[in-house]
């Protein structure tokens, strides 16, 4: 569980921080249903930028945001249904879209569930301490940009071969960034950090995204909430749902299929990675280009008893889309496929583990079979908007992308999609898997021999968990009564 022991001293110093700093903390309540955002908030909405370091930009941390970006209100969830045209399929893969999060991606709600806790309980003090947000992309990104908010100093560490937009943002936000070597998969090697931060420094807490369970939590009841009023939304007397497909890095977006699976128990839960690293399908390892996933080990926040099928998508297939969805004459191209020009226009809102989530979801609709009726849910976690400078390499490495580029790359990896690398999982299959946890967490992190067992075997562990939402949602409203700033609204 998370822990909520309240540190009444430090909690204190934190709420004199927050009502210096005119910091009001939403709910998890507020971020699901924005209509509960107080008026006075909204208004000031109106004036602030999505991406602005501002305190007020706390309130946006949900995937109901107007999809501007300035002074944006409220809406529906944002999300993209996308045709066969595109899929090649005739079942409905239906994407939440992130780029409308502050930062681009939905990370900052992931950073949320973990940072905001330690803060309303005192467990962490902005006054003496600082966050360290390890990881390979968006979440030390979403994670300094939340710690900004919320008056707290960080710390960004993420592996050095990563996009230069990462780099240059975070370089403007956290107080410190340290590039680790390697590339996406190169986690141990972040880790070791960490060990070393928490060895020589003692004013650093660690927010590991891979087991802090506030990254679970958040896209257990945020994600999966959203999730489902699509499905209210999109689904007819004759459709059904039948699963979310997600490529897994940290392993907190793939906590939203746990709601799912409460509301619709029939539905399924796929996990999906790198084929250049597919720890998962083939206890396997190595480096690839698909930022944000696959990073080596099995995260201690993912609920195997609840993934039903993994599967590996090839790096290259992702980085040829990504020059089909943005180049003009890939995009011409699709067009000419029969791919609304409406549709093609938005294709930026896909970054290059979108694209994977989406190759994902088509071979999910391929293993099942699935027709126009059925629906498979996928998320595209962040934009194009983020990786400019791939697409400049690409088009320095390969030249002029050319029509002929456009239809082999369309042919080859949308139409010709197919069931290869992908394995369905039985019981003991998913305990192979679960397994694989030990290696990293008990034997490297320090987590016990009983508690990835209590993972496995006690049917209350997850649930207990999930049942922590009303407490900290709880301890939020205690926190802004104290400041007293809801007041002055």
């Amino acid at each position: 569980m998370i822990d909520l022991t309240i540190h009444e001293e430090q909690l204190e110093r934190t709420i004199a921080r927050a009502q210096e700093r005119n910091i009001i903390i939403p709910t998890f309540a507020q971020m699901k249903d924005p209509s509960l955002i107080p008026d006075g908030i909204k208004a000031r909405l109106k004036h602030v930028g999505l991406w602005d370091v501002d305190s007020l930009n706390l309130f946006r941390i949900t995937w109901k945001n107007e999809p501007v970006p300035f002074g944006g209100g409220f809406g529906g969830v944002n999300y993209l249904e996308l045709p066969s045209s595109l899929t090649g399929v005739p079942a409905r893969i239906i994407a939440l879209v992130g780029k409308w999060f502050p930062t681009g991606a939905h990370k900052v709600g992931a950073t949320f569930g973990c940072l905001v806790p330690r803060l309303v309980t005192g467990q962490f003090d902005p006054t003496t301490q600082k966050a360290v947000w390890p990881s390979t992309g968006n979440y030390c990104r979403g994670g300094a940009y939340d710690a900004a908010l919320l008056a707290c100093e960080s710390i960004a560490i993420l592996p050095e071969e990563m996009s230069r937009e990462r780099f240059e943002w975070l370089a403007n936000i956290a107080g410190e960034v340290i590039a680790t070597p390697g590339c996406e998969s190169n986690v141990k090697e972040i880790f070791d950090k960490c060990w070393e931060l928490r060895r020589t420094r003692d004013d650093v807490v660690i927010f590991n995204q891979f087991d802090e369970f506030g990254n679970h939590l958040w896209h257990y009841d945020v994600t999966g909430h959203a999730m489902e009023e699509v499905l209210q939304q999109e689904m007819g007397p004759d459709d059904e749902y039948r699963g979310v497909v997600l490529t897994t890095g940290s392993a907190g977006t793939i906590g939203c299929g746990d709601y799912l699976k409460e509301v619709f128990p029939t539905s399924k839960v796929a996990a999906s990675e790198a084929l250049q690293c597919p720890t998962l399908l083939l206890n396997g390892f190595g480096g690839h280009r698909i930022e944000g996933i696959g990073d080596k080990h099995v995260p201690w926040i993912h609920n195997l008893k609840n993934t039903d099928m993994v599967m590996a998508i090839d790096d290259e297939a992702c980085m040829s889309l990504v020059r089909l969805f943005n180049e003009p004459a890939g995009r011409a191209y699709l067009v000419e496929q029969g791919v609304p020009e409406e549709l093609v226009a938005q294709l930026d809102l896909l970054g290059i583990s979108s694209i994977a989530n989406v190759l994902s979801a088509i071979k999910f609709a391929k293993w099942y079979e699935l027709e126009e009726n059925d629906i498979v849910l996928t998320v595209f976690t962040d934009s194009m908007e983020l990786y400019q400078s791939r697409l400049r390499e690409l088009h320095e490495e390969h030249g002029e992308y050319t029509a002929q580029d456009a239809a082999s790359d369309y042919h080859r990896y949308l139409m010709g999609c197919s069931v290869e690398f992908v394995e369905e999982l039985g019981y003991w299959d998913r305990r192979r898997i679960h397994n694989l946890k030990y290696y990293t967490w008990v034997e490297q992190q320090g987590k016990t021999y009983e508690e990835i067992q209590a993972q496995w075997y006690d049917r209350g562990y997850w649930k207990s968990i999930h049942d922590q939402i009303a407490e900290i949602d709880a301890l939020i409203e205690e926190f802004n009564a104290r400041t007293g700033l809801l007041e002055e609204l």
